[in-house]
């Protein structure tokens, strides 16, 4: 069960925006499993991918087209990744795309495909050709949530979110969808994240904007170290509404930008959430660091412990586990003298050795709950990082033994 996660909030309509998904049995019967979002045609369009070199054949084309152009469709088929299938995972990857080209009348580069699921498996083109077709003719601009429903793979939940700025007067909506419950360290896990915004800005400026709300969110989130094949998240820019962002320098960037990353973070924190088998969703919070990347680096040994993950699972306060974690985190002459850290308030450790007022009482009474902040106090800077994780649980084994099954 995801951890905090209510009903697929209210997902507001994006202008210029169509989407809708189908049941078309790429791997199982009466599931949705096949997606199409259609922009309108001068969208402009962003995406970031999976840095794993041993990367989906979706993810290389989705890549080459969008160098080409600026794409205003998108194909994401769930149950099968497509990835590790050599020159004709390529091949059906392009095919698929001509398909949805051709209805749409345009180019095979305005189409950026995805593909989620089991690796190695060939692509059942002839079944997603089918299902294009059926498809196409439905897209709704409310198609919102059931495309949520569509990319799912071992999720639990769909996961979407809307939010609103004003920006010159005129409301501004970003509305997003991810899926992800394994598989999660983004590089950039298996995640997928689709966005849209009726904004009005140029493509140059939409990637730093992505760029950047990425690296504040799904690349800070972990649920068990492992960077996907498939990895993508996509923002498209509609220009709908007459609010333009021209500058980085401006304020409305600042606005719209603050805005993106609260969609983003939200999405990413969904996906931990409902990590597969979690039961516990941690923050882990690393301050008065050097630098951000030691910050980020204590903050990932942490969350990639299997001991520490399973200590949280059985709500067990073994400090012990933390505290090696950030001992081996690699920090160049680090004083573990100048060290602390806390459970949500409780301090644990402070100047490197245990607090007068930690107990073991108080410590359980912090691990029974389900939503805790491992804070780090390095004692060597002023910079911070947070990132978000969970636990690991009985069911985690179980789903990924069993996912080919």
């Amino acid at each position: 069960m995801a951890i905090g996660l209510a009903q697929l909030p209210k997902l507001i309509p994006v202008e210029g925006i169509e989407l809708g998904a189908i049941a078309s049995g790429i791997r199982y019967q009466n599931r949705l499993d096949l997606v199409v979002i259609k922009a309108s045609k001068e969208s402009n369009c962003a995406a970031v991918f999976t840095r794993n070199a041993f990367c989906a054949a979706p993810i290389t084309l989705a890549r080459a087209h969008l160098a080409q152009t600026s794409p205003h469709l998108l194909l994401i088929n769930s149950g099968n990744a497509n990835a590790g299938t050599g020159p004709q995972g390529l091949v059906d990857a392009k095919i698929c795309c001509t398909i949805l080209a051709q209805l749409d009348h345009t180019e095979i580069t305005q189409v950026l495909p995805f593909s989620t699921g089991v690796i190695g498996m060939p692509l059942p083109v002839a079944v997603i050709q089918a299902g294009i077709s059926k498809l196409w003719n439905s897209l709704s601009p409310t198609g919102w949530e059931i495309a949520a429903r569509g990319i799912m793979t071992t999720d639990t939940v769909p996961k979407g979110i809307s939010a609103q700025c004003t920006l010159q007067g005129h409301t501004v909506t970003i509305t997003g969808i991810a899926k992800g419950s394994g598989m999660i360290r983004p590089d950039m896990a298996t995640m997928l994240a689709f966005l849209a915004t009726d904004a009005k800005i140029p493509k140059s400026l939409l990637q730093t904007c992505l760029n950047q709300a990425v690296e504040d969110s799904f690349n800070r989130i972990t649920v068990d170290g492992d960077t996907s094949t498939n990895d993508a998240c996509v923002l498209f820019a509609t220009g709908k509404k007459p609010a333009v962002i021209e500058s980085i320098d401006s304020q409305d960037f600042i606005i719209f930008q603050q805005t993106l990353t609260q969609v983003c973070q939200y999405l990413a924190q969904a996906i931990v959430r409902d990590g597969e088998g979690a039961t516990k969703f941690i923050a882990v919070e690393v301050v008065e660091g050097a630098t951000t990347q030691e910050c980020t680096q204590v903050a990932y040994t942490i969350a990639h412990s299997p001991l520490v993950k399973t200590a949280f699972f059985a709500s067990d306060p073994n400090w012990g586990r933390i505290l090696a974690a950030i001992g081996r985190s690699g920090i160049p002459n680090l004083d573990v003298n100048k060290v602390s850290f806390y459970l949500n308030d409780l301090c644990v450790i402070s100047q490197g050795i245990i607090d007068p007022e930690y107990s073991e009482e108080k410590g359980q009474k912090v691990m029974k709950t389900e939503e805790i902040t491992i804070k780090v106090v390095l004692g060597r800077g002023k910079i911070s990082s947070k990132i978000w994780t969970c636990d690991f649980s009985y069911d985690y084994v179980k789903i990924n033994a069993e996912y080919r099954s």
